[in-house]
């Protein structure tokens, strides 16, 4: 599990997430659903006890180009209809209590830890919220679409996802990792903050592949036709970077690598060029470098980043630095700084 996951389930109360971006605090359900009608979609809120006893809502909201990250928290039991989103995908990661979820066909209940929930724009959806808060992606319907024609080969049209997001699986836990760094990076910059340009395209291109390329939907097999992937190649890779992601503290090992993957390892040396356009040893680089950061955004104030980095798998202080530096626009010194300042 991440550092940015651990530190989503060690705050308490959860309701202090984005705690500087509140957008609604109410426990009037009319005004509730009005206000957060407007971030999101109209729809219609509905409290299980007619008095609304014990309801609260709490929306705080960090947008950014094409995408927003969200706590959404609601007291009691409230039934919540949006019908289609139309405008947007919503992923919705549970933090606290528990909710069921309808969308389209599929029924199924989500807790935090386990189970979470995508929803599609094209497909009605109706959810029950028992004392829940939730972690909730928002992006934007066309850049998702635009991107999945772009992969696929074919005119932009809807997609529409598997709406289970399975928390235990590889693919889950990168996803629920993003929301939680993402949400932890929109703490650190506050309202007033802005992420660069480089940065901003960075985060898109991630939440783009954490979706497309980790979750099923209904143009996942013209992706892979399209982009000239084997089907076995695809899942070896998935599996080989996923490897690489739950033992990147450990010297890379390929022999270790290819036996996870179950390919020889110049195929995968081959793969990673072909279809991640970089090396083995690359995204290691860049999953080590992405750990740093983020440990060091949360550190204490007598943290050492030498004994942090050789923790991560670092052997090379010099390379390291100025690897950082490259990614980040700053040395790893200066990253925490800003957060102990």
């Amino acid at each position: 599990m991440s550092a940015a996951v651990l530190e989503i389930s060690a705050r308490a109360p959860a309701a202090e997430r984005l705690a500087e971006f509140a957008r609604v605090t109410t426990d009037d359900v009319d005004e509730a659903a009005e206000q957060i009608g407007r971030i999101f979609c109209p729809h219609d809120l509905r409290p299980a006890q007619a008095r609304a006893s014990g309801f609260s809502a709490r929306h705080n909201c960090a947008a950014f180009d094409g995408f927003s990250i969200n706590y959404v928290g609601y007291g009691g039991t409230v039934s919540i209809d949006p019908g289609c989103l139309e405008r947007f995908f919503l992923v919705q990661v549970p933090l606290t209590g528990s909710a069921h979820i309808h969308a389209g066909a599929s029924g199924f209940d989500v807790a935090p830890g386990k189970i979470a929930s995508l929803l599609s724009p094209t497909i009605a959806t109706q959810m029950t919220w028992r004392d829940c808060a939730q972690a909730i992606l928002l992006l934007d319907r066309r850049m998702v679409e635009q991107r999945a024609a772009a992969l696929s080969g074919r005119a932009a049209a809807a997609v529409e996802f598997d709406p289970v997001i399975d928390l235990s699986a590889p693919s889950g836990r990168h996803l629920q990792a993003s929301l939680a760094e993402l949400m932890t990076l929109a703490e650190r910059l506050g309202p007033s903050g802005r992420l660069s340009p480089t940065a901003m395209a960075g985060w898109r291109e991630v939440l783009l592949d954490r979706l497309l390329n980790g979750q099923r939907h209904g143009l996942s097999d013209a992706i892979t036709t399209f982009s000239g992937q084997a089907e076995r190649l695809p899942r070896a890779l998935r599996a080989a970077r996923d490897y690489l992601a739950d033992n990147a503290d450990e010297p890379l090992d390929l022999a270790q690598l290819a036996c996870a993957s179950g390919i020889g390892i110049r195929a995968l040396q081959l793969g990673f060029r072909r279809h991640f356009g970089m090396s083995i040893s690359e995204m290691l680089l860049d999953i080590r470098l992405a750990s740093l950061y983020a440990r060091l955004a949360r550190a204490s104030f007598d943290v050492s980043i030498t004994d942090i980095a050789f923790d991560l798998g670092f052997t090379h202080l010099g390379r390291m630095a100025g690897a950082y530096r490259e990614k980040f626009g700053e040395t790893p010194s200066a990253t925490l700084r800003r957060r102990l300042s």
